[in-house]
């Protein structure tokens, strides 16, 4: 089976965690032994997030005024290097004998990407509101309060915000495919991949050229694209609750077991799920089952075997329930 796995940024650095290598390392050995149960026969490109990652390094070049902090493109790739490198290491001891690689991976958006006017993507650490506003004020930076999954924000939870346009081509598919027909693990597309897009003409003829841009692409979003792409057989979204949940955080709420994307889209649709956590979620594997006809998988990375096997998570297919 080809399988793709998006793993959350929450999944490899727990909420309200340091920043700290540690920290990060510890998680990503938990992440890796439960990645490993369903590498095992099957052909997987492994992705993640790395909202939190690209946010301490931003911060760490803010300390340095020696030279201008570098641009969210580059760090999306020192991260993609970062998180590869440790998965890599991790998953590796688990399985001595197949072959891994980390390919750092660009992913194509549109300049005209109406993200780029209205930035909503949550990255670094949470802040009190008055420090937020004080840093905002010092960076340039855009800062919003962040609910905790679909929780409501708080005073205590703002965080800075930057541009997440929609992937549009993921521009290593066809290294990932060779790696895949090889056999090997790979792990690509880390934080959605490096934002680039085509250079703008001078001359008005059209400009085949790619730059780096200032954006964060949101991950699940190019996870689905990738399977997509790569014609997967499941789309599994691995994060740090059991499943979606509807009305989450309140007396009532209640898990989705077996749904069709219909379902989930139906009515209110995705204003059900929180903007900056599970809607994305949702929308990518809502497109992966719609384009493909086959099935997508969002629960806890903690029973991701579970999930693979169709008795966890909440599992989307044409053939799920067509009523929440």
């Amino acid at each position: 089976m080809r399988i793709v796995v998006a793993v959350g940024g929450n999944a490899l650095l727990r909420r309200g965690q340091a920043l700290s290598a540690a920290n990060q390392l510890a998680n990503v050995r938990r992440a890796a032994r439960q990645l490993a149960r369903v590498a095992v026969g099957n052909q997987m490109v492994l992705t993640h997030g790395n909202g939190p990652q690209v946010g301490l390094l931003a911060l760490q070049a803010a300390a340095y005024t020696a030279v201008p902090a570098y641009p969210l493109d580059v760090l999306g790739a020192e991260t993609e290097g970062m998180l590869g490198y440790l998965l890599e290491q991790e998953l590796g001891n688990l399985l001595p004998a197949r072959p891994l690689a980390t390919l750092i991976t660009r992913t194509e958006v549109s300049r005209a990407d109406p993200a780029f006017k209205h930035p909503t993507k949550p990255i670094g650490p949470m802040y009190a509101a008055a420090q937020a506003a004080r840093i905002a004020a010092e960076r340039g930076w855009v800062v919003a309060p962040d609910g905790t999954g679909d929780a409501a924000p708080t005073a205590q939870n703002w965080r800075r915000v930057v541009a997440s346009p929609m992937p549009v081509r993921v521009l290593e598919l066809m290294p990932i495919q060779c790696l895949l027909d090889a056999g090997v693990l790979v792990i690509a597309a880390g934080g959605g991949g490096v934002p680039v897009v085509r250079a703008a003409s001078v001359d008005g003829t059209d400009n085949p050229a790619l730059e780096g841009i200032e954006a964060v692409i949101d991950k699940d979003h190019c996870a689905g694209l990738l399977a997509r792409q790569l014609d997967a057989d499941c789309l599994l979204i691995a994060t740090d609750v059991s499943a979606v949940f509807l009305d989450f955080g309140q007396p009532g709420q209640r898990p989705i077991g077996k749904v069709s994307p219909g379902a989930l889209l139906h009515g209110a649709g995705l204003a059900r799920f929180a903007a900056g956590s599970m809607g994305p979620k949702v929308a990518a594997a809502c497109a992966f089952v719609t384009a493909t006809g086959r099935r997508a998988v969002i629960g806890s990375l903690d029973q991701i075997e579970s999930m693979l096997q169709g008795v966890a998570g909440t599992q989307i297919s044409l053939d799920g329930a067509d009523r929440l």
